[in-house]
């Protein structure tokens, strides 16, 4: 009987970890906006991974990147991996404007174009609705997040800082540099004056040669980049691109990298980033990657410079893509990091 019953025990456990990783939502009603707009009837959309303990005191929070979802970030989650899901109780929680979250491309009230501007600020928002509202944690022990993740954090520690006892914002900025504004309008034009634009009410996704080059020339390195395709490989991927009609949703992405363009911490001291990076009180450890040509890493080198954190830098030619060239030597670093 006792075996019966420890077989019992083990089914229920694995049923409900994969629960647990499901996606799941939070409605959290009108979310009132920066800019005085609102995103009517909002929606989270989020997942959590390992067991909270009995003071909750153990909470990792992990926002997702640029077109990223959490259903991408269920491989970070586990021993040896970004975040040690058998030491923490991960909750990965999708940014607006995703595709998941209320985003112009699933929204019944406010769709396509009609969805309003918002701010990373706004998201933080609603995600800190989620964390306190719904499943009722007033601290956590991290935040920690990739690119637009980090963009995330680093808002974070200036809207809450002391929700939070450490941050890791990993390749992200507290504002993005002037390369970093150019290029990202340049996407914005690119799907805006496409002939499959119509006004952000077209059949399928435009300009979807045109985006998929940019990923490809941004996210790494000539070097890198050369090193790992052949001029035939590289001309087929731009065909079978221009062939994709289920790429991330044009309005989502168009919304999406306007709240990165407005980042700015440090808009609330007077422009001084300085000054922003003095008010955190969480413990912080910025990792930056020098070839990085979509989050350059200037601004987040110096705020960590003001505010006295660890710095890491990731060293490899791999650009934005450094996060998973160096992936042993990020996750043990932060693993580090966390248990310190």
């Amino acid at each position: 009987m006792k075996r019966v019953y420890l077989a019992l025990a083990l089914v229920l456990s694995l049923h409900s970890i994969a629960f647990a990783q499901e996606q799941q939502f939070a409605d959290i009603g009108d979310l009132k906006l920066q800019n005085g707009g609102v995103i009517r009837q909002c929606r989270v959309g989020y997942r959590t991974f390992g067991k909270l303990n009995s003071d909750k005191s153990n909470v990792v929070v992990v926002p997702t990147w640029a077109g990223g979802t959490t259903e991408q970030l269920v491989s970070s989650f586990g021993r040896g991996r970004l975040v040690d899901s058998s030491e923490y109780f991960v909750v990965a929680i999708d940014a607006l404007s995703n595709g998941v979250s209320s985003s112009p491309s699933n929204s019944r009230l406010q769709p396509r174009m009609r969805f309003p501007k918002f701010t990373l600020r706004d998201t933080i928002e609603s995600q800190h609705q989620l964390l306190t509202k719904v499943l009722h944690i007033d601290r956590v022990k991290a935040l920690v997040g990739i690119s637009m993740g980090g963009m995330q954090v680093f808002q974070w520690l200036v809207s809450y800082p002391e929700f939070m006892e450490k941050a890791v914002p990993i390749v992200g900025s507290p504002r993005l540099a002037p390369y970093d504004l150019v290029h990202w309008q340049a996407q914005i034009e690119a799907l805006m004056r496409d002939r499959d634009w119509k006004g952000g009410n077209y059949a399928i996704n435009p300009s979807r040669e045109v985006d998929f080059a940019f990923g490809e020339i941004l996210l790494t390195s000539p070097d890198d980049y050369n090193r790992r395709k052949t001029r035939e490989q590289a001309l087929a991927d731009l065909a079978k691109a221009r062939r994709d009609t289920k790429r991330f949703d044009a309005n989502d992405k168009i919304r999406q990298t306007q709240a990165m363009m407005d980042l700015d911490v440090s808009r609330e001291f007077g422009g001084s980033l300085e000054r922003a990076a003095k008010a955190v009180k969480a413990k912080l450890f910025v990792v930056v990657a020098r070839f990085d040509h979509v989050v350059t890493p200037g601004p987040a080198t110096e705020f960590a410079s003001f505010a006295g954190a660890k710095l890491l830098n990731l060293e490899s030619d791999c650009g934005h893509l450094a996060t998973s060239c160096e992936s042993k030597r990020l996750d043990d670093a932060i693993a580090e990091f966390l248990r310190d």
